[in-house]
């Protein structure tokens, strides 16, 4: 008998519990991915080189026998399963919006076909299941912080050990070698074609960061630093495990730290699970009524996209994120809080082009990262905290190394001057442009809003 395991965002071999369930019931597994058009069309140019570079590792891996099929699930793995004469489908437990609703579908697809075919989900991409964290009174959390004990306390299984079926040969038409060719010849040239990704990268790239984290807690804010893990993207795609990392941790402080940035990715996947809507909505609704979008305002974002606002700490991120598909935390909080509170624009707007071009997108992550800058999601103070791109490049950027890294044309100032390039005679010499709002005016119209939505009057 043969078993069908369907990878998704789980591309590993390692700590892998829809392999174990597979080899459950046979030892004849046929490994496959489909490339799903919905997803296709949301996804930017350099998302899907990133994907596609993580599907080769995997098929390498596999020695060549990964199948790659396209198309609905729905209808591709009903029609695969029929083909193979597989009795049951093997997934990772998606808890998703999207994800759950395909998964749905897909099982009664497969139910319709032959009822004794099922879909089993095992798993999940987190080290503790969306929806498993509750208060004592079996309500969700909506502040991290009681959350983070809670899981904590919960706590998660360690790490599986390896697991090899016998992985079935694709037939021509569906190796991956040829499908992952076929697939990058479609894409436009990106910096993400020679991106490095897969099961290997990540824990070697665990392995090489974690002596680091004794410093983490002092560097992890500085994005003209290496004080970052780097391991966003590999823990979106599941080519590392959560559990992997915090089995790992000890009690040191620096531990801790990065223990709670893994909390917080947790937390929001738990919030989105429990509120769907809240991927493109907000969570505080009337948040949605304060004026956002006022065509004047909305004619800026396309410099805010370019990195051309005039703030340099704002476009030196935006065009980071444009050029390599990732951007420093510390620096996607700057550039968030700008859109915001500086353009009075909707995160909607921000979130959406995150998606778009970060190869580490993550829907609960990033709507709810946003949310939280935005003041609209689960914490209820961070509507009256107004990033000053200015400070904020002077105090975690103190010598202008990443702004002048990745904004040129201020390379000719020396050290924090990077920052405040109107305060220099020779700041506008590299062609940089003026700034496109005044930060001060805009933070307390966006203050004088917030409090009048929420009934109060601005302070003395």
């Amino acid at each position: 008998m043969t078993t069908l395991l369907w990878f998704r965002r789980d591309l590993r071999l390692g700590d892998q519990p829809t392999i174990h369930a597979a080899l459950a019931q046979s030892d004849r597994v046929v490994a496959v991915f489909v490339r799903d058009p919905r997803l296709d069309e949301v996804a930017g140019p350099g998302r899907r080189w990133y994907l596609t570079a993580s599907l080769s590792a995997l098929n390498e891996q596999l020695d060549g026998r990964l199948w790659i099929a396209a198309g609905d699930p729905a209808a591709v793995i009903p029609e695969l399963a029929r083909t193979l004469g597989a009795r049951s489908v093997h997934i990772c437990r998606d808890s998703g919006p999207y994800g759950r609703d395909r998964d749905s579908l897909v099982a009664a697809a497969l139910r319709r076909g032959d009822p004794a075919v099922t879909l089993h989900q095992s798993g999940s991409p987190y080290a503790i299941e969306p929806g498993t964290v509750r208060k004592p009174d079996g309500t969700a959390y909506r502040v991290f912080t009681p959350f983070y004990r809670a899981w904590c306390a919960l706590g998660w299984p360690p790490p599986l050990p390896s697991a090899t079926p016998t992985w079935l040969p694709p037939p021509p038409a569906l190796a991956a070698a040829a499908a992952l060719t076929a697939w990058r010849a479609e894409l436009p040239p990106s910096p993400a074609a020679h991106v490095v990704a897969g099961e290997v990268t990540a824990i070697e790239r665990w392995r090489s960061f974690r002596p680091a984290l004794v410093d983490y807690r002092t560097l992890r804010d500085r994005p003209d630093v290496n004080g970052t893990s780097r391991l966003s993207a590999h823990l979106r795609w599941g080519e590392i495990h959560p559990r992997t990392l915090l089995d790992d941790l000890t009690t040191a402080p620096g531990d801790e730290a990065f223990r709670r940035e893994i909390a917080w990715r947790e937390f929001y996947a738990d919030v989105l699970a429990g509120s769907p809507d809240s991927a493109r909505t907000s969570l505080a609704r009337g948040w949605d009524g304060m004026g956002w979008d006022d065509p004047r305002d909305l004619a800026l974002l396309p410099a805010w996209q370019a990195g051309q606002t005039g703030y340099p700490m704002v476009d030196a991120g935006m065009r980071q994120l444009s050029a390599t598909g990732w951007m420093h935390n510390r620096v996607r909080m700057i550039v968030a809080s700008f859109l915001v509170k500086d353009l009075h624009l909707h995160w909607r707007h921000g979130a959406a082009w995150f998606m778009h071009h970060l190869h580490d997108g993550d829907l609960a992550s990033n709507s709810h990262g946003w949310q939280w800058v935005a003041g609209s999601g689960t914490d209820a103070a961070p509507y009256y905290r107004v990033f000053n791109p200015v400070r904020q490049g002077l105090t975690f950027d103190p010598d202008g190394e990443y702004v002048r890294t990745w904004v040129p044309e201020l390379a000719h100032l020396p050290g924090p001057a990077a920052h405040e390039p109107w305060r220099h005679p020779a700041g506008a010499a590299g062609g940089y442009p003026e700034r496109i709002v005044d930060h001060a005016q805009r933070r307390a119209l966006a203050l004088a809003r917030y409090h009048a939505a929420r009934g109060r009057p601005l302070p003395d």
